[in-house]
Protein backbone atom coordinates (compact mmCIF):
# COMPACT_ATOMS: atom_id res chain seq x y z
CA UNK A 1 0.00 0.00 0.00
CA UNK A 2 1.46 3.31 -1.09
CA UNK A 3 -0.10 6.49 0.02
CA UNK A 4 0.60 10.57 -0.55
CA UNK A 5 -0.12 13.69 1.50
CA UNK A 6 -2.83 16.20 -0.39
CA UNK A 7 -1.67 19.58 0.07
CA UNK A 8 -3.96 22.44 -1.05
CA UNK A 9 -2.29 26.12 -1.04
CA UNK A 10 0.35 24.39 1.07
CA UNK A 11 -1.72 23.00 3.73
CA UNK A 12 -2.32 19.41 4.04
CA UNK A 13 -6.07 18.85 3.00
CA UNK A 14 -5.82 14.88 2.64
CA UNK A 15 -4.29 10.97 1.77
CA UNK A 16 -4.49 9.76 -1.30
CA UNK A 17 -3.86 5.94 -0.80
CA UNK A 18 -3.37 2.92 -3.56
CA UNK A 19 -4.28 0.06 -2.07
CA UNK A 20 -3.44 -3.23 -2.89
CA UNK A 21 -5.94 -4.52 -5.30
CA UNK A 22 -4.99 -1.34 -7.68
CA UNK A 23 -7.80 0.86 -6.16
CA UNK A 24 -7.40 4.05 -4.84
CA UNK A 25 -9.03 5.88 -2.15
CA UNK A 26 -8.89 9.36 -1.15
CA UNK A 27 -10.01 11.16 2.38
CA UNK A 28 -10.25 14.70 3.42
CA UNK A 29 -8.44 15.04 7.45
CA UNK A 30 -11.66 15.64 9.67
CA UNK A 31 -9.91 19.47 10.25
CA UNK A 32 -10.48 20.00 6.77
CA UNK A 33 -13.46 19.05 6.37
CA UNK A 34 -14.85 21.02 9.45
CA UNK A 35 -13.09 24.25 8.80
CA UNK A 36 -15.33 26.10 6.28
CA UNK A 37 -13.10 28.35 5.11
CA UNK A 38 -11.39 25.56 3.44
CA UNK A 39 -12.37 24.78 -0.54
CA UNK A 40 -12.38 21.49 -1.48
CA UNK A 41 -9.46 20.39 -4.01
CA UNK A 42 -11.85 19.33 -6.67
CA UNK A 43 -15.25 19.79 -8.26
CA UNK A 44 -15.17 16.50 -8.49
CA UNK A 45 -14.32 16.06 -4.82
CA UNK A 46 -16.16 17.74 -2.55
CA UNK A 47 -15.57 18.73 0.39
CA UNK A 48 -19.80 17.22 1.81
CA UNK A 49 -18.27 13.94 1.53
CA UNK A 50 -15.06 12.70 3.38
CA UNK A 51 -13.79 9.07 1.81
CA UNK A 52 -13.84 8.38 -1.82
CA UNK A 53 -12.85 5.33 -3.68
CA UNK A 54 -12.33 4.64 -7.47
CA UNK A 55 -11.07 1.81 -8.90
CA UNK A 56 -8.11 3.52 -11.26
CA UNK A 57 -6.18 6.95 -9.92
CA UNK A 58 -8.90 9.44 -10.16
CA UNK A 59 -8.87 11.81 -13.05
CA UNK A 60 -8.24 14.74 -10.98
CA UNK A 61 -5.10 13.50 -9.70
CA UNK A 62 -4.25 11.68 -13.31
CA UNK A 63 -4.51 15.23 -14.99
CA UNK A 64 -1.51 16.36 -13.28
CA UNK A 65 1.01 13.53 -14.85
CA UNK A 66 2.87 14.50 -17.38
CA UNK A 67 1.99 13.24 -20.86
CA UNK A 68 3.72 11.99 -24.72
CA UNK A 69 7.74 12.56 -24.52
CA UNK A 70 7.63 14.24 -21.16
CA UNK A 71 6.35 11.29 -19.51
CA UNK A 72 8.49 8.99 -21.37
CA UNK A 73 11.37 11.28 -20.16
CA UNK A 74 10.22 11.01 -16.43
CA UNK A 75 9.78 7.21 -16.50
CA UNK A 76 13.32 6.87 -18.13
CA UNK A 77 15.45 9.53 -15.92
CA UNK A 78 13.33 8.03 -12.72
CA UNK A 79 13.03 4.43 -13.54
CA UNK A 80 9.93 4.10 -13.07
CA UNK A 81 6.84 2.12 -15.14
CA UNK A 82 4.89 4.40 -17.63
CA UNK A 83 1.78 2.36 -16.45
CA UNK A 84 2.90 3.26 -12.55
CA UNK A 85 0.38 6.22 -12.59
CA UNK A 86 0.80 6.76 -8.99
CA UNK A 87 4.54 6.47 -8.80
CA UNK A 88 4.69 9.08 -11.59
CA UNK A 89 2.41 11.04 -9.72
CA UNK A 90 4.95 10.57 -6.32
CA UNK A 91 7.83 11.49 -8.27
CA UNK A 92 5.95 14.81 -10.32
CA UNK A 93 3.78 16.34 -8.41
CA UNK A 94 5.53 17.50 -5.39
CA UNK A 95 6.75 20.83 -6.54
CA UNK A 96 6.19 21.95 -9.83
CA UNK A 97 2.97 21.07 -10.42
CA UNK A 98 -0.24 23.84 -12.36
CA UNK A 99 -2.43 25.23 -9.24
CA UNK A 100 -2.99 24.87 -6.02
CA UNK A 101 -2.63 21.07 -5.38
CA UNK A 102 0.89 19.46 -4.85
CA UNK A 103 0.74 15.54 -4.02
CA UNK A 104 4.19 14.48 -1.29
CA UNK A 105 4.41 11.00 -0.87
CA UNK A 106 3.71 9.83 2.64
CA UNK A 107 6.85 8.47 4.27
CA UNK A 108 6.42 5.57 6.53
CA UNK A 109 8.45 5.48 9.68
Amino acid sequence: MRSAKVFYKNEEAGILTQIEDGSFSFEYHDSWIKDVSKASISLVLPKEQKNFTSPYLFPFFYNMLPEGTNKQIVCFNLRIDENDSFGILLATTENDTIGAVRVLKNEVK
